[in-house]
């Protein structure tokens, strides 16, 4: 894979392939992976305040402002499980939010048979924006923190592209977790736990460096 990643002075990303044996259209989550989906189950990692402040510090750099609609997506995680509202949608999003909910660092999900090489972690331009949802609503990118593909902008903290969502036929995924320099070891054992779910439910995985 070929990936770049722009000079950011407290970015701290962590990324790996995972490949599925089969569609995860045709795979259900776990009981152990949907009882994980609760902010009250025991976990590795607890979400905190200190993350959230240090996390939108991040997305900060380049001008975007982390708040309101456009805050990272973890915090609507953290919303939605602490309302029972987090709910189930195939097994590979679910892990991404396991993990992106304890941890408190958002995390994207690319199907990489939906995306093009050559890909490059930096800010979007001044009045680049994607579709978000199968409605059709968009997302302002200017500033922002993205993952950018042969066509442009098509991940971030806040909300990936619809155009490299996953979908039912998705075998083979990108996963982005977005931590902070300032916390390396919250985002290295985000890592680890993320790849440990991804194998126990059949996926190969591999990490992912810049080159």
């Amino acid at each position: 894979m070929i990936l770049t990643v722009d000079p950011h002075p407290s970015l701290h990303a962590a990324l790996f392939e995972s490949t599925f044996p089969t569609p995860i259209g045709g795979l259900a989550s776990p009981d152990w992976l949907l009882d994980l989906l609760r902010l009250d189950t025991e976990a590795p990692l607890s979400p905190s305040d200190d993350t959230r402040r240090i996390v939108r510090d991040v997305f900060r750099h380049g001008g975007y402002k982390p708040t309101g609609r456009g805050k990272p997506a973890s915090e609507y995680l953290v919303r939605a499980a602490g309302e029972g509202k987090l709910s189930s949608i195939n097994p590979a999003v679910d892990t991404c939010n396991v993990v992106s909910l304890h941890s408190g660092l958002p995390i994207s999900l690319v199907d990489l048979d939906r995306a093009r090489e050559p890909f490059r972690i930096g800010l979007a331009a001044a009045g680049e924006s994607y579709v978000f949802n199968a409605s059709g609503q968009e997302i302002a990118l200017g500033g922002l923190l993205c993952l950018h593909d042969a066509e442009g902008p098509c991940a971030n903290g806040v909300k990936d592209s619809q155009r490299t969502k996953t979908g039912d036929d998705t075998r083979r995924t990108l996963s982005i977790i977005w931590g902070a320099a300032e916390r390396r070891e919250r985002t290295e054992h985000a890592f680890a736990w993320y790849r440990e779910l991804s194998e126990r439910l059949g996926a190969a995985t591999e990490s992912v460096t810049a080159s």
